[in-house]
Formats: structure tokens, C-alpha cells, sequence
């Protein structure tokens, strides 16, 4: 299983961005899927997570401004940012959990000019 990430970039504060993971090779289906963010000198957070049922969770710092959804069909989960800020610069990966196995994106750069 190979995931490809898509849609990170810069963009001014207030604007927004929208990150896609696809998922390649022999998947039935994906239980699991969040994005973490990697920011300069701190460690890793888990931004937003969506279960086998759909249901989300998201750091407070996004609550209302993120978005994470899935389209299993395509086998890609999305990121909807939206009201963007420079603190939420970083690098965005994405972890899906399937058939009990973990997999990691290699991430794609976000940066949010003041």
C-alpha cells in the first residue's frame, strides 16, 4: 500500500487548502484515517482523525475550520482547511489504518503567510 499526498502549498492567511491521500495497491478498505501535522521544533499532532463509521475528531486549535472526509471509491481521504493561520503551518501527513497494518504518507508542506 502506497499513499500519495496532494495540495499542501502557500497560501496568505484566511485563505484555505485542500489535501488529498490516495491510496494505492490491494485495498478493500480503509478503517482508519487522520492527518497529523509536523511543525519546526515541535512534535507531532494528530490534526483530525475519521473512523470506519465516519465519525470525526479534531484538535480544538481546528475545530470549525477543518474538515476530514473519505470517498471510498476513490480511496482517498481529504483535508479541508479553511480561515488558514501561520500556526497552522507545517507538514501534513496522512496515516490510514488498514487490516490491523498502519501506513504513513510522506507528507506535504503547508505554509501560511501573515
Amino acid at each position: 500500500v502506497q499513499l500519495v499526498e496532494s495540495g499542501g502549498g502557500l497560501v496568505q492567511a484566511g485563505g484555505s487548502l485542500r489535501l488529498s491521500c490516495t491510496a494505492s495497491g490491494s485495498i478493500f478498505a480503509i478503517n482508519y484515517a487522520a492527518w497529523y501535522r509536523q511543525a519546526p521544533g515541535k512534535e507531532r499532532e494528530l490534526v483530525a482523525g475519521l473512523s470506519s463509521s465516519n465519525t470525526p475528531n479534531y484538535v480544538d486549535s481546528v475545530k470549525g475550520r477543518f474538515a476530514i472526509s473519505r470517498d471510498n471509491n476513490k480511496k482517498t481521504v481529504y483535508l479541508q482547511m479553511s480561515s488558514l493561520q501561520p500556526e497552522d503551518t507545517g507538514i501534513y501527513l496522512c496515516y490510514v489504518l488498514i487490516a490491523g497494518q498502519t501506513f504513513w504518507g510522506q507528507g506535504t508542506q503547508v505554509t501560511v503567510s501573515s
